[in-house]
């Protein structure tokens, strides 16, 4: 046997295969119709730039929204800080009429208290009810006292605290003038007396002063 007769089985084999094969399946594919696919892109394109600017007008719509509520909310912010503004300021007032009032019964308080410490009893007069007199007299004045003192702290935690003025020079933004005095041994300007008291409500002013100033 030669070297031939291989080659040869195997190219009779394959001439064979060829023969009887049937290729018409590999041809019967629908070839694809440009026109049609280009078309189908076109309207797809088409479609695409439609939704682009549907996307575009609807962030628009939304961004405008969007500033719409953020302007919406910084009036809202101003109008609820002016209300609170307001209120703080209607409170404030509310208080300082409630401590105006409450001052003026302090300064009875005080008057009285002033008096009773004053008071002197007659040398001639109720000689024999003199010492209870006395006892009663210093008794109620002690109470006086404690019920100051007890003013005085109540407007303390509220912030009132009675202005100091007498040795000190006038100020005319705390202070008013009723009287004047001509004291040699103090400077020119200064409060002599304090007529009435006046009062600070958290540190501005809530009541002048009445005082009596040196001229010389």
């Amino acid at each position: 046997m030669t070297s031939e007769t291989p080659q040869n089985e195997l190219f009779n084999t394959l001439q064979q295969y060829l023969q009887d094969t049937d290729f018409n399946h590999l041809t019967a594919i629908d070839q694809p119709d440009l026109t049609t696919l280009f078309s189908n892109l076109a309207g797809l394109k088409s479609e695409v730039k439609a939704e682009s600017r549907h996307f575009k007008t609807t962030l628009e719509t939304l961004t405008e929204a969007l500033a719409m509520l953020k302007a919406d909310n910084q009036t809202l912010r101003d109008e609820l800080s002016a209300a609170a503004e307001r209120q703080q300021q209607q409170r404030h007032n509310d208080q300082r009429t409630l401590f105006l009032d409450i001052i003026d019964i302090y300064d009875r308080l005080s008057d009285g208290y002033r008096t009773l410490q004053n008071y002197r009893p007659s040398l001639s007069l109720f000689n024999q009810s003199k010492k209870t007199d006395r006892q009663f007299i210093e008794s109620f004045g002690k109470g006086q006292e404690i019920t100051l003192k007890r003013f005085e702290q109540w407007l303390q935690r509220r912030q009132v605290y009675p202005l100091e003025c007498v040795g000190k020079p006038f100020d005319p933004h705390t202070m008013t003038t009723l009287e004047i005095g001509h004291d040699p041994q103090h400077k020119n300007g200064t409060v002599l007396e304090e007529l009435r008291k006046g009062f600070l409500f958290e540190k501005q002013i809530l009541r002048l002063a009445e005082v009596k100033v040196n001229k010389l």
